[in-house]
């Protein structure tokens, strides 16, 4: 049993290997490739982020009234869900009420007097 095992490697197969490597090398490159200047978009306040939430939540107050009048949900299960919506836009207008006070005083505090030099 001499070469029984070798291996008789036609130009067809060097091609195919070849191109597998080459594909091989190309995803790996896209995948972890960082490209080196990113558009991040806008940057997001504690107001901006606390104003879509308002919004989520009234929407979802919405749904779920519609939901209960639709006989999918229970009372039950209607008033559980409706007391967590509700404490849920009561902490996000509170939030939102101290983040106006507190701009309210800086920029009252920063004004400067209208009077003229004396």
């Amino acid at each position: 049993m001499t070469a029984i095992f070798a291996v008789v490697m036609t130009q067809e197969t060097v091609f195919v290997l070849f191109g597998c490597t080459l594909f091989a090398v190309a995803m790996f490159v896209y995948i972890f490739h960082e490209p080196g200047d990113v558009d991040t978009g806008e940057e997001k306040t504690r107001q901006m982020y606390l104003l879509e939430r308002k919004e989520a939540t009234y929407e979802n107050l919405r749904d779920l009234n519609f939901e209960y009048k639709a006989g999918k949900l229970s009372e039950k299960d209607y008033a559980i869900q409706r007391a967590s919506l509700e404490d849920e836009a009561a902490a996000i207008l509170a939030e939102l009420e101290t983040i106006e006070k507190t701009r309210a005083v800086v920029r009252k505090a920063t004004r400067r007097p209208s009077g003229g030099p004396a």
